[in-house]
């Protein structure tokens, strides 16, 4: 029961080390399993009995912390519709943005094997494209993989590009070039090489050509805002980043707690050097200095406990888009850490989920008509 209890702390308090992020992800997001455990404990203990009551203490408060996910995560939701109205001015007629019964039973998310396509035989950059599940040319999403812009690959959650092509998205998730062989502005020029590509094939592809929009996850986040405000590529409609930095001077002063990342040396290897030898590459990254009066819609996604991406970064960007009147919005996550949308099924998962379907029918509606589908049990 200590244990569980330990374990529970993850809930609330920012994982100190980097095996705990990896655990913080499983009891945030399949809280549910410990919080069952926790009962069953309850219910039928064992070992010493003299040691029942405090068991039974400890136990009652793993119960209340393992249920704190669940509990914020309807705190959320309840506002969350009448938020993304007044933002984007649109009803979307989908279910609620989140569900218990969904934690246990899951959405009906099928794995679409995707077709990998070399986009890029000099650099030899190849992506995953998952075709739109309905008739005709659709928009196209693109997902840019986290991974410190030294790892990682297209093949990460995959989960929401099979999603995604049921709702009459395409998805094109992309390889890029990677540090420390290859620094900043590497992995943006890639994206465009990308969107070239698909563009180029666009006929083949069923995609329409008029409509991208960039969704990337952590390093990914950062080089989709990066290059939805800095490419000046007509059609990219919208950006989403899943807990991406976006201010890499103030991140570079405020690094991360190096038990759990050394982001100081990954942020060295990515854009050349430290902040004093290349000093422009930290600014022209930051989507706190690139953003303009014109840039595009941007949905941020960012969870309070994340201990390798402070929160501070959405923050940051959140006032420079007030203030430039750029539309946006920001979920919020309260108990949420980097990674949290491993599952669609858990909290985060079904509230980011969510918020990027009704962000997606956004900005595509003044474009096209798409049959917006209920989350199926």
């Amino acid at each position: 029961m200590g244990c569980l209890f330990l374990l529970s702390l993850l809930n609330i308090f920012r994982a100190p080390l980097d095996i705990l992020w990896y655990i913080s992800i499983l009891t945030t997001e399949f809280c549910w399993i410990f919080f069952c455990v926790v009962c069953f404990l309850l219910i039928f203990p064992f070992g010493n009995g003299k040691y029942h009551l405090f068991a039974n203490f400890i136990g009652s408060v793993s119960l209340i912390l393992f249920s704190l996910p669940v509990i914020q995560a309807y705190g959320v939701s309840i506002k969350l519709n009448k938020q993304l109205e007044k933002t984007f001015n649109n009803r979307i007629p989908i279910k609620e943005p989140f569900s218990l019964a969904r934690i246990i039973l899951g959405i009906n998310a099928d794995p679409i094997n995707p077709q990998s396509i070399a986009y890029s035989e000099k650099d030899s950059l190849t992506l995953d494209y998952y075709p739109s599940q309905l008739n005709g040319s659709h928009p196209c999403v693109m997902v840019i993989h986290g991974g410190s812009w030294a790892g990682g690959n297209k093949e990460q959650l995959p989960e929401l590009n099979s999603y995604l092509t049921k709702q009459g998205y395409n998805v094109a998730s992309i390889n890029y070039r990677l540090a420390p062989e290859h620094i900043y502005p590497a992995p943006v020029e890639d994206v465009a090489k990308a969107i070239s590509y698909l563009k180029a094939n666009s006929a083949k592809l069923h995609i329409d050509v008029n409509n991208f929009v960039l969704l990337g996850r952590s390093a990914g986040g950062q080089i989709a805002l990066d290059a939805a405000y800095s490419l000046n590529e007509p059609s990219i409609k919208g950006v989403i980043s899943y807990y991406g930095p976006t201010d890499m001077v103030w991140g570079y002063a405020n690094p991360a707690n190096p038990l759990v990342l050394d982001s100081k040396k990954i942020m060295e290897d990515y854009l050349g050097g430290t902040y004093a030898q290349v000093r422009d590459n930290y600014i022209k990254s930051s989507a706190t200095e690139t953003a303009k009066e014109n840039s595009v819609p941007t949905l941020l996604i960012q969870g309070k406990n994340d201990p390798l991406v402070a929160y501070e970064h959405c923050n940051r960007l959140d006032s420079i888009l007030n203030r430039l009147n750029v539309k946006h919005f920001i979920l919020r996550l309260p108990w949420a850490t980097h990674g949290c949308d491993y599952t669609l099924n858990g909290p985060a998962g079904q509230l980011s989920t969510y918020t990027t379907m009704r962000f997606l029918k956004n900005v595509f509606s003044d474009n096209i008509e798409l049959s917006c589908r209920t989350f199926e049990k």
